[in-house]
């Protein structure tokens, strides 16, 4: 056997390593240290929030001398930087300058011309690059397809920014004082019939994108002529581009535009190296572990963008639930069968039935009064900083308070939070830093709160004083491992149990008051997004279900996505109230 050298004097940040015959050795001292360098900052960087010295530590393993050399390391070159009010750690101002270096040296015509041949043979249409120039598309890359109609604005020529698929992709992710700028100095013109004219239906339209992430056109500049597009994002997640597919409307249908969605978001990640990835979901196993349960039904064939939201009415025979992304708000009656869909004119999260009359909606633009046959909203209070944000889910208490989370329009970490409207109107933040607010619910004696935060993967527990409508001792009540999916929208049985619709995940989840998983209910569909009891006995649970960002592949798979599904469970569930302003 080999004699190990003699390792130099700071042996601390080496490491023995045997190699494949058993011989030891020392590791080179300069790849150990920059190896353990670059994990931390890798720490740094992928944790949902800033880190402090303690937590560090415990993460990453290392020795407090070892680690507190290494961290003075990375900030002596700006790789990190020290927050001293809150002593956490963040990413420092260098990695912008070189992201900024990247990013002036990136080919973004070299980098598209794969993924344009890819969706050309994948839609048989024309595929296009374009970039924004003085407030037009500029085309810098088309690849027609042999069997396409050939169209006549090829490589360099210009298209409007905001009635194409392209161009409204790009401009939906511009930063917001630049889009305010263009919407301010903008004239709208009149291009075909279905040209958008006004500037707030432009401005919602290019929200509805941004939650979508994917732009369609239908012949807006030109009859005859559809599009779906999605944004090219840099590593601040401002667009630099869009790639899109082009084509005739007879080929190109409203229903085959959306299902085009989810392929034109990959090819533009795939463009730009994932680095302007959002965070969105496009992955999604196209097969279930599992068979579905077989005590599951379809109870409302449907297409749902993003269903949302389910709330039993108390005539003992309708659901009524959102469709996010279509946006509108749905009343299915579950004896006939029919839904009778209203269109509302902004992101819609929840709508609950009012005590005083008629129903409250959360929206986009904060807490409206909602004329159910008209659409027409009138509006009862709104947070401060809403502008890209957007209401999520949202139920009332058993005093009549209604509760709702928002989230970032592009989901976007940490800027979601949870709101209390009370019966008086009066609007109150409970609390801030949330990344997706999402399913909520209280325990049978409403002494427990439960929030699910999505993208943290997590169901969180508090106390809950119902006389004064307050939280404390927030505590984790259950955790989900990246197969498992996301925790989404949820509703408490009559034992206390949480039942949790899980995106991605394929599945419904029951667990105990003390958070242990006792049942798990095979879907199928991989993107439940919340459930609701329901039927006479409320012993029916009526599941929400999506179909945004699915392939046609996976739709093909689950084609009952967007549908509202149907459980028959042996425990009621607790009654949902209604707001009491």
């Amino acid at each position: 056997m080999a004699r190990p050298r003699n390792p130099p004097a700071n042996d601390d940040v080496l490491e023995v390593v045997e190699d494949g015959d058993g011989d030891r050795r020392f590791a080179i001292p300069g790849a150990q240290a920059l190896s353990k360098g670059l994990s931390l900052l890798t720490l740094i960087a992928d944790a949902p929030h800033p880190l402090p010295f303690g937590e560090l530590g415990r993460y990453s393993g290392l020795p407090k001398s070892t680690l507190h050399r290494i961290l003075q390391t990375l900030i002596d070159y700006r790789l990190v930087r020290l927050e001293e009010a809150s002593q956490t750690y963040r990413l420092g101002t260098r990695l912008f300058e070189m992201a900024h270096k990247v990013w002036s040296d990136f080919d973004l015509r070299s980098a598209a011309e794969p993924e344009l041949l890819r969706l050309r043979e994948l839609a048989q249409e024309t595929t296009r690059l374009g970039v924004l120039e003085d407030k037009e598309i500029l085309i810098i890359d088309q690849r027609d397809h042999v069997q396409a109609m050939r169209l006549a604005n090829g490589v360099g020529s210009r298209l409007p920014a905001v009635a194409t698929a392209i161009g409204k992709a790009v401009m939906s992710h511009r930063p917001p004082e630049e889009l305010q700028r263009y919407l301010t100095t903008t004239s709208l013109k009149r291009l075909t019939p279905h040209s958008i004219l006004d500037l707030g239906e432009l401005q919602r339209e290019l929200d509805l994108i941004k939650a979508r992430g994917y732009a369609v056109s239908v012949e807006e500049s030109a009859m005859g002529v559809s599009g779906v597009a999605a944004p090219i994002l840099d590593h601040r997640g401002d667009a630099i581009g869009a790639v899109s597919i082009s084509g005739p409307s007879f080929r190109l249908p409203l229903e085959r535009l959306h299902a085009l969605g989810r392929d034109v978001i990959e090819a533009a990640r795939r463009i730009s190296g994932n680095v302007g990835e959002t965070f969105m979901s496009i992955s999604s196993s196209v097969t279930p572990s599992h068979a579905a349960d077989r005590h599951v039904r379809c109870a409302i064939p449907y297409s749902a963008f993003l269903a949302e939201s389910p709330h039993w009415l108390g005539n003992g025979r309708s659901l009524l639930w959102v469709d996010i992304l279509a946006p509108s708000v749905n009343l299915s009656n579950l004896v006939t069968g029919d839904t009778r869909t209203t269109p509302l004119g902004e992101l819609v999260g929840v709508v609950v039935p009012r005590r005083a009359g008629g129903f409250i909606a959360a929206t986009q633009s904060g807490f409206r009064a909602l004329d159910l046959q008209s659409g027409e909203m009138s509006l009862l209070a709104t947070p401060g900083q809403m502008s890209g944000r957007r209401f999520n889910d949202g139920k009332c208490d058993a005093a009549g308070r209604l509760w709702a989370g928002t989230l970032a329009i592009d989901a976007s970490p940490e800027r979601g939070s949870l709101y209390r409207l009370d019966t008086d109107g009066t609007l109150v933040e409970i609390e801030t830093g949330f990344h997706i607010c999402n399913g909520l619910g209280w325990s049978p004696d409403s002494r427990r709160f439960y929030l699910a935060d999505s993208a943290r993967r997590q169901i969180d527990t508090y106390d809950y004083d119902l006389a004064t409508g307050t939280l404390s001792n927030k505590a984790v009540f259950a955790r989900f491992g990246d197969s498992e999916g996301m925790p989404d929208g949820l509703a408490v049985d009559a034992e206390g149990h949480v039942w949790c619709a899980m995106w991605d995940g394929w599945a419904l989840k029951r667990f105990s008051p003390d958070g242990q998983l006792v049942r798990t209910v095979d879907l199928p569909v991989p993107r439940p997004t919340s459930c609701a009891f329901g039927g006479p006995d409320l012993k029916t649970l009526y599941i929400t279900t999506a179909r945004i960002r699915l392939s046609a592949t996976q739709l093909a798979a689950a084609p009952l996505s967007g549908s509202i599904l149907a459980l028959q469970v042996e425990v009621a569930g607790t009654p949902v109230g209604e707001y009491g302003g």
